[in-house]
C-alpha cells in the first residue's frame, strides 16, 4: 500500500490553492489597476451641429469645433497609464502610454485610435477610388504574412495607424525621417522634402490657434508636394493637419479625425463635390470637419470605454496563463487575431481560440469578422 505522509499532502495542498489565490489576486489586482476610465457622458445636444459647412459661417464653426474639441480632450486626459500593465510591453506600444501633458490616457485610447485609423484609412480608399472597404482593410492589416506586400489601400491604412504606433513625446522633434516614413507609406518618390514637411510641421505647431494651425499646413503641404499626384497630396495634407492639431492641444498622440468626416456628404460644396485644401473657404470646411469627426470620435470613446470595462470586470475571471496579455492587446487595437494572440502570450493556438470564445461567451469581446474562419476580435 503507498503511504503518503498526511501532513506533507495537506501542506502541499494548501500551498497550491495559496499559490492559485494568489495568482487570481494577482490578475485581479492587475485588472483592477487598468480599470479607471470614466463614465462617458452623451455628448450635449448644443454641441450637435446639423447644419453643413457651407451653411455656417467661420466664427459659428470655429466654436462648435472648439467645444467639441474640448469634451473630447477632457475623455483623453481622464485615464491612468496601462501601456506596461503587468510588467509587459504593448505590442502597439505607444497606444497607451502618455506622451502629451496632463493627465494620462484612458485604458481604451489604443483601440480607439486604431479604430479612428481604419475609418480614415476607408474614406481616404474611397478618395483615391479604390475598392477596400474597412472589412478589407483589417483584413490586409491583420491577416496578411510578415512578407506580403501591401495593398494600396493597406498602405493609407499603415499611414493613419502610424498615429498610435508613434514613439515618444508628440512635442519632440518630428523630424524628416518621420515625414519620409509617411510618404513611403504613399510610396512617393525619394525627393519628397522631407526636411521641408518637417520645417513646415514645426512652423504650423507655433500658432496660437489650433483650427487655424491645421488649416494653414494643409494648404502649405499641397504647395511643396505639387510635383505629386493631388490625391496623394491632398491625403498627406489632411493627417498632418491631425497631427498639427494634436500638438496644439498637448495630447498624447493623434486622433484621425479629419479624414473620417471631411467625406461626408453634409461637407459638400455647393456643387455637389467634397472640400479641397485649395477651396477659398476651406477654413470653415476644416472647423467643421473637426466638429464633426470629433463628436463621431466622442460617441465611439463612449461606446469603447464601455466595452472595456465589461473586458476589465471579466479579466479576473479568465483562467488561461498571459490571459492579461491578451486583454492589453484588445484595448491597444482595433481587433486582434487569435494567432497574434497566441504568439504575444505564449498560448498555443488552441488555447488562444478558446480564451476568445470565453470573452465572446462573457460579452467582452466581439468577433468582427463575420467569418467562421479567420476570425479577428475587438471591443
Amino acid at each position: 500500500m503507498l503511504e503518503i505522509d498526511s501532513d506533507t499532502f495537506v501542506d502541499a495542498r494548501s500551498s497550491s490553492r495559496a499559490t492559485k489565490n494568489q495568482r487570481a489576486q494577482s490578475r485581479s489586482d492587475t485588472a483592477a489597476d487598468l480599470q479607471k476610465s470614466l463614465e462617458i457622458q452623451p455628448l450635449p445636444r448644443w454641441a450637435k451641429g446639423a447644419a453643413g459647412a457651407q451653411d455656417r459661417r467661420q466664427d459659428d464653426a470655429q466654436f462648435l469645433a472648439g467645444a467639441v474639441l474640448a469634451l473630447l480632450d477632457q475623455i483623453l486626459r481622464s485615464g491612468a497609464d496601462v501601456s506596461s500593465a503587468g510588467n509587459r510591453a504593448v505590442d502597439v506600444s505607444s497606444a497607451g502610454k502618455n506622451f502629451g501633458e496632463g493627465s494620462s490616457e484612458p485604458v481604451f485610447v489604443g483601440a480607439l485610435r486604431q479604430r479612428l485609423a481604419l475609418r480614415a484609412a476607408a474614406a481616404c480608399a474611397a478618395m483615391a477610388r479604390l475598392r477596400e472597404d474597412e472589412g478589407a482593410l483589417r483584413d490586409a492589416e491583420h491577416l496578411a504574412g510578415v512578407d506580403a506586400a501591401p495593398t494600396p489601400g493597406g498602405r493609407l491604412h499603415c499611414l493613419w495607424r502610424l498615429f498610435a504606433m508613434r514613439q515618444g513625446q508628440i512635442n519632440a522633434r518630428l523630424d524628416a525621417a518621420f515625414m519620409r516614413t509617411a510618404a513611403d507609406c504613399l510610396e512617393r518618390p525619394p525627393h519628397i522634402d522631407g526636411e521641408a514637411l518637417a520645417a513646415l510641421l514645426q512652423e504650423a505647431s507655433t500658432r496660437e490657434n489650433p483650427l487655424n494651425a491645421a488649416t494653414g499646413v494643409s494648404v502649405r503641404v499641397l504647395q511643396i508636394m505639387s510635383d505629386v499626384p493631388q490625391i496623394d497630396a491632398e491625403i498627406l495634407a489632411l493627417w498632418l493637419a491631425d497631427l498639427v492639431l494634436a500638438r496644439r492641444l498637448a495630447w498624447a498622440a493623434p486622433l484621425p479625425l479629419m479624414a473620417t468626416a471631411i467625406t461626408h456628404r453634409s461637407m459638400r460644396t455647393a456643387t455637389g463635390r467634397r472640400p479641397r485644401p485649395s477651396d477659398p473657404n476651406w477654413s470653415v470646411s476644416v472647423a467643421c470637419a473637426y466638429a464633426r469627426g470629433a463628436q463621431e470620435a466622442y460617441t465611439l470613446a463612449g461606446e469603447l470605454s464601455r466595452r472595456s470595462e465589461k473586458l476589465l470586470s471579466v479579466a479576473p475571471k479568465l483562467r488561461a496563463k498571459d490571459a492579461l496579455r491578451v486583454v492589453e492587446l484588445l484595448l491597444a487595437d482595433d481587433v486582434v487575431s487569435p494567432t497574434r494572440a497566441a504568439k504575444a502570450s505564449g498560448l498555443s493556438d488552441r488555447a488562444s481560440r478558446r480564451l476568445f470564445d470565453r470573452l465572446v461567451a462573457l460579452g467582452a469581446v466581439r468577433e468582427l469578422s463575420g467569418r467562421p474562419n479567420f476570425r479577428l476580435y475587438g471591443l
